[in-house]
C-alpha cells in the first residue's frame, strides 16, 4: 500500500479487512491468523471473527478483521461494511451482488483467479481502484497446502506492511502444532502467495453515477428485518453452488466401464449423480447418466468407492468442458445464477415418499 498503516490509522478509527469465502476454503482460519499478526509483529490492536451459517462445505463464509493503533480499544464487535481490503477466495463469488457491499473507491480488491481468467470487465464495480489476482488454486495444488495459507501469504503482500518471516511464524505457530506433516507444504503455499500475487490495470477515472456501485445498503436490518424474525430465505443445497469448494480436483466419469452399481450414488452427500431408467447389458435397470458438477463440491468419495475405476481423478484446469456434466432438474436455477429456493431434503427423502404412498399416490 502507498500509505504505512499506521498513517491511515491516524486519519481513521480502524482499518477494516473483509474475507468473502465460502465453507471449505479455511477463512476463518486466515482471519484469525490475520489478527493475531497485526497484534504480535505491528504493534496494533486487532479484532477478527468470522460469520457463517452451517459450516457445510458450499455454504457463505464471511471473515471481519480490523486494526487499530495500539491506544485505542476496539469496542465493535460487528460486520465490516465498508473495507479498506475485500479478500475474494473464489472467482465464482464475484457474480453475488452482496460481495461487493460497502465497497467503495478506499477498497483494494484480492481474487483468487484461475489463469487465463484476468479479464475480470463487468465483474469488477466501478468503484475499484486497485485489484490484485493470484492463482491461488494451483499454487494450493502444486504446493500440496490449502487455498487459506496461500491468500494470507497475497493479503500480506498486497498490505505490504508485514515481514515474510512474520507470516511464516504465525502459520508455523498456527498449522505447526496441529498438523506438522503438512507444515512444509502450507510454508510453501504461503510464500507462493506471497511471491505470485499481482496488481491488474484497471481504469482509474471516475464513472459518473457508478461510484457506489459496490452498495451501501444492506436489505435487512434493525428497522428492516421481517417481522417476527422471519427467514423468508431458508437455508437449503439447491440453491449452493458448491464448484468453488472444490481444491482443484474433480471426478472423471468413464461411463464405457460404469457397471450401474449405484456405490457412487450412494455414497455422495451431494445428489451429484443422475440415474434414470435404461438398458445395461440387455436388461432394464437405472443407468447413470451423468454428473451434476454445480452441487460437486471434490470431496473424492466416489472415485474411492468406484470398483471398476469408472470414476477417476482429474485436475478441473485440464477439463473446462466436462464430458458427462447433467446439470439436476430437480434444482433449477436460471440463466444467469441460481434460484433463491428449491426442494429441500425432505421433498427427496424416503419419509417424503411413504407419505405420498400412504395417501393413495404413486411415486
Amino acid at each position: 500500500m502507498a500509505e504505512n498503516i499506521n498513517q491511515i490509522l491516524e486519519k481513521q478509527d480502524y482499518f477494516g479487512i473483509r474475507l468473502e469465502s465460502i465453507g471449505g476454503l479455511g477463512a476463518n482460519l486466515c482471519g484469525k491468523m490475520l489478527g493475531e499478526l497485526a497484534v504480535r509483529y505491528l504493534n496494533l490492536n486487532s479484532a477478527a471473527f468470522s460469520s457463517y451459517g452451517s459450516e457445510k462445505t458450499g455454504t457463505p463464509v464471511k471473515g471481519y478483521i480490523r486494526y487499530c493503533l495500539p491506544d485505542k480499544e476496539i469496542r465493535i464487535h460487528a460486520p465490516v461494511v465498508h473495507p479498506d481490503l475485500l479478500a475474494v477466495f473464489h472467482q465464482a463469488l464475484m457474480q453475488d451482488a452482496g460481495v461487493w457491499k460497502g465497497c467503495g473507491s478506499q477498497t483494494k480488491v484480492l481474487v483468487a483467479l484461475d489463469e487465463g481468467q484476468e479479464n475480470l470487465s463487468g465483474g469488477l464495480p466501478d468503484c475499484i481502484r486497485e485489484c490484485y489476482v493470484v492463482n491461488a488454486r494451483q499454487i494450493a495444488m502444486e504446493s500440496k497446502s490449502r487455498i487459506n495459507v496461500v491468500m494470507l501469504g497475497a493479503i500480506a503482500k498486497v498490505m505490504g506492511v508485514m515481514q515474510l518471516e512474520d507470516v511464516r511464524q504465525i502459520c508455523r505457530d498456527s498449522l505447526g502444532r496441529k498438523y506438522p506433516d503438512a507444515l512444509e507444504g502450507n510454508l510453501k503455499g504461503l510464500e507462493g502467495g506471497y511471491a505470485q500475487v499481482r496488481q491488474l490495470a484497471l481504469h482509474t477515472e471516475t464513472v459518473s453515477g457508478k461510484e457506489k456501485q459496490g452498495g451501501d445498503s444492506q436489505e435487512w436490518g434493525y428497522t428492516t428485518a421481517p417481522i417476527g424474525g422471519i427467514n423468508p430465505r431458508f437455508g437449503n443445497t439447491a440453491v449452493a453452488d458448491l464448484s468453488p469448494s472444490r481444491q482443484g480436483y474433480i471426478p472423471l466419469f468413464i461411463k464405457e466401464r460404469c457397471i450401474n452399481c449405484g456405490l457412487c450414488d450412494t455414497t455422495c452427500p451431494d445428489m451429484v449423480f443422475q440415474f434414470s431408467r435404461g438398458e445395461y447389458n440387455g436388461r432394464e435397470m437405472m443407468v447413470n447418466q451423468g454428473l451434476d458438477y454445480y452441487h460437486c463440491k471434490g470431496c473424492m468419495r466416489c472415485v474411492n468407492v468406484c470398483p471398476v475405476n469408472a470414476l477417476v481423478q482429474g485436475a478441473e484446469s485440464e477439463h473446462a468442458q466436462k464430458q458427462y456434466f447433467l446439470p439436476n432438474q430437480d434444482m433449477l436455477r436460471t440463466p444467469d445464477y441460481y434460484v433463491e429456493s428449491g426442494p429441500d431434503g425432505y421433498i427427496t427423502s424416503e419419509s417424503f415418499f411413504t407419505e405420498v404412498r400412504m395417501k393413495g399416490g404413486e411415486v
